[in-house]
Parts: C-alpha cells; structure tokens; sequence
C-alpha cells in the first residue's frame, strides 16, 4: 500500500550534471545508508553508468554488499570499529580511510594475514571534529603510513578530509577548512607520501566550490535530486516519490477528535481519510497539523498524531474513495510536497526525511526513455480549503 518509487534516469541525470560540474575531476558516488535509501545496489549501477567512477560507503557491510552484488568499481569505506579485523575489506578489494595510527595497524595485520596489500585513504581532520587526524596526530600518521607502505603492507591511495559547511563560499570557517588541508597536503608531501588522488569536495563544493575539487568529488545528497544549497537551483532532480493508499474514508462532524489526545479537533463537518503510513514508515511523528500528502491533484493536511502505521488526513469536501492514490512526497511538478518541504515541516534536513524511510516499504525501481530537454512546469496545488462543498 505505501511504497517508494525510485527514479533511475533521475539518479543518471544527476549524476551526469554533477560529473559536469566538476569537470576534470573523478566523481565518488556516496551511496552509504542504502544508498540515501534509494538502494545501494541500483543507484550504485545508475550512477557507475552515468560518470560515477568510485563509490564511497560507510561501513565493510555497505561495501559487501555492492561487491556481492557484481559490482567491481572502487570502494571507498570511511566508518569502522577499532577491534574490526578488516580482512574482508583487503580481500574484496576495498579501500579503507585511515585516522589514526591504530587503524593503521589494524589494516597492516590484515594484510599480514590475508598476503594482500590493504589500500588506504589518509584522512586529516580539517575542522569538522570527526573521523581524521588532528594537526597534532597528522605527523605520527603519516610517518606509520610510510613505514608501513615501506614495508609492503599497505598501499597510500589518497590524502583526503571532509568539509563542515560548504553552503557559503565566503564563510570563514570554510576557508580555514581549505587552509588546513592545503597544510595537511603540504605535511604529506614533506613525509613522503605523493598520494595519487586528493578528495574534499561534498554536494554543495561540486556545484560551486571549483577549488575544492581535487581529483575527486564526492556527492552524496545531490546524487538523490536534493539542491543543496538553500535558494539555489541546478536543475537536479528527485529520484523518490513515495505514495500510499487512502484504506478508508469517514464523515464527520465538528467537534470530533483525531488520532491520539487527540491533538486536533475538527471545526466543521468534514471527510476524514486513513492511509497506511506512519512514523515507521518515515513519517516524522513531529509532522501531525503541520504536513500534507496530495490526493487527486489536490494537497490535503495531515491533521491529529502520527501513529507508528498511519495518518489521518482531513480531505474536506475534496471527493475521496478507498484506493485512491497518496503522494506524500514527490517531485513537486504535479503540485504534490517535496522532500524539502517535509524536511521543514520536521525541523531537519532531506538527508534524514529519505534515510528515514522504513523498511518495511518496498523500493520499486524503475527506468524509463525520458527527453531531457522537455519543460517541466510545476502547478501550484489546490489546497483542500479552497475547494467548494457539493
């Protein structure tokens, strides 16, 4: 009944924009959380197909599960605990970040053991206060790395960091971010270490930050038709649409209560209709009285408490049915909510309203022939209120 659709060509479209964008560079494709919850696997392909070269993942299970499914690409894997073995990794191929010197070890005895040299990405923490090595612990980092490289175990594929706020060009804090990795570049090459590839650059550096672009870039939201710079455009296009089904339909009249408290109380006679999505299905509980789903063509409110399995939404006089078609979130051209918008509703970004899609609901991928150089010319939508009793 509740179900995301995922656009394919979108994720090609994407890709090949950002690709664009950062001409002359390599693009990593960060396809971590299920890909953004789109799935890993046929965005991975999509985007490998479309000037993806590389894949960025999180954790070795991300990683596994794009090399059991076929796919031989580069593997970039940046989150994993201190006690993991990482033999998997060496042996499937994929490269590891690197941010301490313990991790170095970790990934040198997991060479030992599996007689593969393990391939690493350095990672310096530039200002985001993550994953990577102070400029205290960048000294000792590198000089262990070239130790080990010495000795055969491990092989420097790249220096690289991740930025905190690429939004605004001329933030300060951005440009102290810059600077600190041109020093930490500088530190590596001084250390000996001549990585092949440099990579910083997140959605927002590719589309305009050129001097953060290095040999790769990495998009992640962007990848998925998220802009990512509030009040900016690049013609990027959303890849999910997630629908429902209205399940039933009840009049009522003013005065009557909705859902749990109840937290909203109908003010006039009214058609009141279910759909089968809740917050388990990534509905954000905190969106009750705040969000709309479009039905028919026409916005309607979410009113009353989320539940864990649905929603109730006041349709008013607009003419609903059971069966009727839901869209909770989509690419906006029908006038139906986008996912920015439902990221305002709950006070956060796209990134958590798209991962938090459960599980529970089914991923239907598809890819059609599409014409690019169409107009796309978004409606404004009607709105329930507007529309006249019969």
């Amino acid at each position: 009944m509740t179900r995301a659709l995922i656009d394919l060509d979108a994720i090609a479209h994407n890709t090949r924009l950002l690709a664009g964008a950062a001409t002359g560079s390599g693009v990593m494709a960060v396809v971590k959380a299920d890909g953004f919850g789109h799935g890993a696997v046929p965005v991975a392909r999509a985007a490998l197909a479309s000037g993806a070269s590389w894949l960025g993942v999180t954790s070795l299970r991300e990683a596994m599960e794009l090399r059991s499914a076929g796919i031989t690409a580069p593997i970039l894997m940046w989150l994993y605990a201190p006690f993991e073995t990482l033999d998997e990794a060496v042996l499937a191929d994929v490269d590891v970040s690197v941010s301490s010197t313990t991790g170095l070890e970790t990934l040198a005895r997991a060479a030992e053991r599996t007689g593969r040299v393990a391939v690493v990405h350095l990672k310096a923490d530039t200002g985001l206060s993550r994953g990577g090595a102070t400029e205290a612990e960048w000294p000792d980092v590198l000089a262990t790395a070239a130790k080990l490289r010495d000795a055969g175990l491990i092989e420097i594929r790249a220096v690289w960091s991740h930025l905190a706020h690429a939004e605004d060009p001329a933030d300060p804090g951005l440009r102290r971010q810059l600077e600190a990795f041109g020093q930490a570049r500088a530190a590596a090459r001084e250390a000996g270490i001549e990585a092949p590839l440099t990579h910083l650059a997140n959605s927002a550096a590719v589309l305009q930050l050129p001097e953060a672009h290095f040999d790769l870039v990495r998009p992640g939201i962007a990848l998925y038709g998220a802009e990512p710079i509030p009040g900016r455009v690049f013609g990027l296009r959303p890849a999910m649409t997630l629908e429902s089904t209205v399940i039933l339909t009840k009049r009522v009249g003013p005065g009557t209560g909705v859902s749990y408290g109840p937290e909203f109380v109908t003010d006039r006679e009214t058609t009141l209709a279910l759909v089968p999505a809740g917050y388990a299905d990534g509905v954000p509980r905190i969106t009750g009285n705040r969000a709309s789903v479009a039905i028919g063509g026409v916005r309607c409110p979410i009113v009353g408490r989320v539940a864990m399995d649905q929603v109730v939404v006041d349709v008013g006089e607009h003419p609903v049915v059971p069966g009727d078609r839901v869209v909770i979130f989509g690419t906006g051209e029908g006038g139906e909510p986008t996912v920015d918008e439902w990221a305002d509703w709950a006070g956060t970004n796209a990134h958590e309203i798209l991962t938090g899609i459960g599980t529970r609901v089914p991923r239907v991928h598809y890819s059609v022939e599409s014409n690019e150089t169409s107009t796309r010319n978004p409606s404004r939508p009607v709105e329930c209120a507007e529309m006249t009793p019969s």
